[in-house]
């Protein structure tokens, strides 16, 4: 029996004994063994009663296609390319990037767990299964990189409106692609783009969004985080219905930056701006700056007024903090 397969037959948040396991798959219970432990090292919270057996403290839901297909718009399935859902792969951008010849645009590429999933500057993204959503998108653009700054900002936006149309409140942006909750990170946001300055050119989009973080995720995370079940009181989101309010945002979004750019998206963007009016400390190439956020320009740029004037920061290799 392997990981997805165990995970299926515990999935109810039954309790489910060992032997009927290592029955049921054909092994020993042994063997069942080392797929719970897998399980949890990979941040599934599997707990064993002795002789009764193993369960999760609560049901699990698992992705399915179908699912995904039937909460989504005809035109928005339309829209699409490829839609995928892999069990377990290593990164979502990274799928993409090794297939970028051959995939349409519009692309999506989901997975229930990744073995080296990546977040800004290299860090590492958890990833346990059935607990969370990673997708990545393909857009490809004719404009070439000029037209394409503020990308990013647009994409937290459009993280935004896939949380409002899942009726979820209680979060924000900071720039340039955080997406965080009560001072917790609810939502990584990766572009990486590839092909001609001035020409055509393709940006792989990557998403993380935390829709149930066990206490242990919170511990190994490194750093304040926060999940979609904290912001609902408890009451876990369908996680097929969380996936298909971000496809569909991200295909309507994308297609509203292509025609309009980043300018359409400015005012929205400051409706949940976490960094304006704030005091700010930013270490980057040119040494540190403080000052007051200003908001963001139609470029992207960070707005930051300090003592000497306006300051606007295009560099995304930065870090910003509140002051």
């Amino acid at each position: 029996m392997q990981a997805q397969e165990l995970l299926v037959a515990l999935a109810d948040g039954g309790m489910v004994s060992g032997a009927s396991l290592a029955e049921r798959a054909g092994v020993t219970r042994a063997a069942i063994w080392k797929q719970i432990e897998a399980l949890r090292a990979r941040g599934v919270p599997v707990e064993s009663r002795g002789t009764a057996g193993y369960c999760l403290p609560w049901p699990v839901q698992l992705l399915g296609l179908p699912a995904i297909e039937a909460a989504l718009s005809p035109g928005t399935r339309k829209q699409l390319g490829k839609l995928e859902l892999h069990w377990e792969i290593d990164s979502t951008s990274s799928e993409i990037q090794r297939r970028l010849a051959e995939l349409p645009d519009f692309s999506m590429v989901l997975a229930e767990t990744q073995s080296a999933g990546r977040g800004r500057r290299g860090r590492r993204w958890l990833s346990p299964p059935g607990l969370n959503i990673y997708l990545s998108c393909l857009k490809r653009f004719d404009a070439g990189f000029a037209a394409l700054s503020g990308l990013s900002l647009a994409v937290g936006v459009i993280v935004m409106r896939a949380l409002t149309a899942l009726g979820i409140d209680g979060a924000g942006l900071k720039w340039p692609n955080d997406v965080l909750s009560d001072g917790g990170k609810l939502a990584g946001i990766l572009v990486e783009l590839g092909g001609e300055y001035q020409g055509p050119c393709a940006a792989v989009i990557g998403v993380g969004l935390n829709v149930r973080l066990t206490s242990a995720l919170h511990e190994q995370a490194g750093q304040p985080v926060n999940d979609l079940a904290t912001l609902a009181a408890g009451i876990v989101p369908d996680r097929n219905r969380v996936a298909a309010a971000l496809i569909t945002a991200l295909a309507d979004g994308l297609a509203q930056f292509e025609r309009e750019g980043f300018a359409a998206f400015v005012e929205e963007y400051a409706q949940h701006d976490l960094l304006r009016g704030k005091a700010l400390s930013v270490q980057g190439a040119l040494g540190p700056l403080q000052g007051t956020g200003a908001g963001v320009d139609t470029r992207g740029a960070l707005l930051l007024q300090t003592d000497e004037g306006l300051r606007a920061i295009d560099s995304a290799d930065v870090t910003v903090r509140r002051a």
